[in-house]
């Protein structure tokens, strides 16, 4: 989010400022309407590529690229007008370069490395299912007024989050969209305050609202459940609780069948189809595949940057909040170099070394969003979780099963929340920690109802409780340094402004 080297600037047809100050409006058309045009979908199978081709937004424009699409070799799947966003696929093996050359085209390129046909969703480790003695074991620790799993969820209690359930649990005006592998919405705990209206499968490109085309495919694809129940478990006396369990979930599910990752054109219809259904708020535990980090001199790259910009900046300008996970890298986003070996993750990856400020992890260093750290019960940064001053807004519960293990019947230090099928299990990462400070975030709209995105931001900033650095992070005792914070009190690379605090929202 901070320096951005003003040669790259200068480079681009279209600037991707990442500051607050320019978050808003500086991409084409983007106060308008992106309803996408009834697209035709495309069987995804051969040599075929998936492309982003990102355009003027008038409609001559469009209609033209549309025409130099098929002239090409390609196949229209989906056209987003307002945003000029179209998704193409094409066999040719030089097509993404036709596109780029075609007047009125800003930038076009590959959405991945293979033919269509390792999720980069951000939770650390194996899950963990709670099993029947041990739940038994759990509930026998419950106190009357909390949720019979509760005594295990010590990342409420870190963040005030029980008590503030008491005074306000959030609003049934506020829906937060779970952008993810889907939510299983028939979960007891997940069931009351689930928005199908407002949910949808976006895989490919293209918004399918058919009734639970937004469910898991299959119970292994769990990441979105746990996540939407950490949001907004319902207090139904059933299993756990979620942090704001009296606002809306939806589910927005854009994983693909085949290899489970998160393509840009299926996370640039998430964002819009969230935007033209009222959603207030998204959450985003995930970077968009294939690329960890997507860099500006790369022509697929920066078109990916482009689109996906394109469309989580238009929700922002109706009104959408995105808080989205920082990563599980340990890497400083505020460094001179990062060496990157896992991309691209749908082929065979290539040893990288990037820069954070000209390389971007898509959606969590996009202007606007809110990017979110992770911390265990001692409030101390977990040992995975990316940091970096300046880029690091808040931190939030996201579990350390390694170094910061809680008095709880489990003695679990990862957090507790709600899987498919009807059951519970414990999963940790920056994907947790990105729906806790989501449901904060939920709860400050139901308290300031007219507060926009940036208001909202800001609030979640002004309430955070900030430790400050520590002395010393040598989590593993072996008398190095696991990770270096640099800042103050007020604002650190390790916490951002702070600790999301719950109880603070509310009060």
């Amino acid at each position: 989010m901070a320096h951005l080297r003003s040669r790259r600037r200068l480079a681009l047809a279209v600037p991707v400022a990442l500051s607050l100050t320019a978050s808003l409006g500086f991409l084409p058309g983007i106060a308008s309407a992106a309803s996408p045009s009834a697209p035709a979908v495309t069987a995804a199978d051969g040599p075929n590529l998936a492309y982003v081709v990102n355009t003027k937004t008038d409609h001559r424009t469009i209609a033209s690229v549309k025409k130099a699409v098929a002239a090409a070799g390609g196949t229209v799947v989906a056209t987003y007008d307002r945003i000029g966003v179209i998704v193409a696929h094409s066999a040719a093996p030089e097509f993404g370069a036709q596109m780029r050359a075609v007047r009125g085209v800003q930038s076009a390129g590959a959405t991945r490395t293979t033919p269509l046909t390792a999720a980069g969703t951000t939770d650390e480790g194996a899950v963990d299912y709670l099993s029947a003695a041990e739940a038994a074991k759990v509930k026998a620790a419950a106190t009357p007024a909390s949720e019979p799993l509760e005594a295990d969820q010590w990342d409420l209690r870190a963040i005030g989050a029980d008590k503030a359930a008491k005074i306000n649990p959030g609003s049934r005006k506020v829906t937060v969209a779970v952008i993810d592998t889907g939510v299983d919405d028939t979960h007891p705990d997940l069931a009351p305050n689930f928005s199908a209206s407002q949910s949808a499968n976006c895989v490919g490109g293209v918004a399918d609202t058919s009734a639970g085309a937004w469910r898991p495919y299959t119970a292994a694809d769990y990441h979105g459940t746990h996540v939407a129940g950490e949001i907004a478990a319902a207090r139904n006396g059933v299993g756990v609780a979620g942090v704001a369990p009296g606002v809306k979930v939806s589910g927005i599910k854009v994983s693909d069948p085949d290899n489970g990752l998160f393509y840009p054109e299926s996370v640039v219809c998430a964002f819009v189809f969230a935007a033209d259904h009222g959603v207030e708020i998204t959450n985003n535990s995930y970077y968009v595949d294939p690329w960890l980090y997507n860099c500006m001199d790369d022509p697929d790259q920066r078109a990916i940057v482009d689109a996906v910009n394109r469309a989580q900046l238009y929700a922002q300008k109706k009104g959408t909040l995105h808080l989205a996970s920082a990563g599980n890298s340990n890497h400083d986003l505020d460094s001179d170099a990062i060496v990157d070996a896992s991309s691209p993750d749908d082929s065979t990856p290539v040893t990288r070394t990037i820069d954070p400020h000209e390389c971007y992890d898509v959606p969590t260093q996009l202007p606007g969003v809110v990017t979110v750290s992770a911390t265990g019960v001692q409030n101390l940064k977990s040992y995975y979780s990316t940091y970096g001053k300046g880029v690091i807004d808040v931190a939030a519960p996201g579990g350390d099963g390694r170094y910061q293990i809680p008095d709880t019947p489990s003695k679990n230090g990862r957090i507790l929340s709600t899987m498919p099928n009807n059951q519970y299990g414990f999963l940790q990462g920056t994907s947790m920690a990105s729906p806790h400070a989501a449901g904060v975030a939920a709860l400050l709209k139901s308290e300031h109802p007219w507060a926009g995105p940036a208001q909202l931001q800001a609030l979640l900033k002004a309430q955070a409780d900030n430790p400050g650095c520590p002395e010393s992070y040598d989590q593993d005792g072996n008398g190095t340094q696991d990770a270096t914070c640099e800042g103050g009190k007020r604002v650190n690379g390790f916490y951002g402004f702070g600790i999301v605090n719950a109880l603070k929202a509310v009060k």
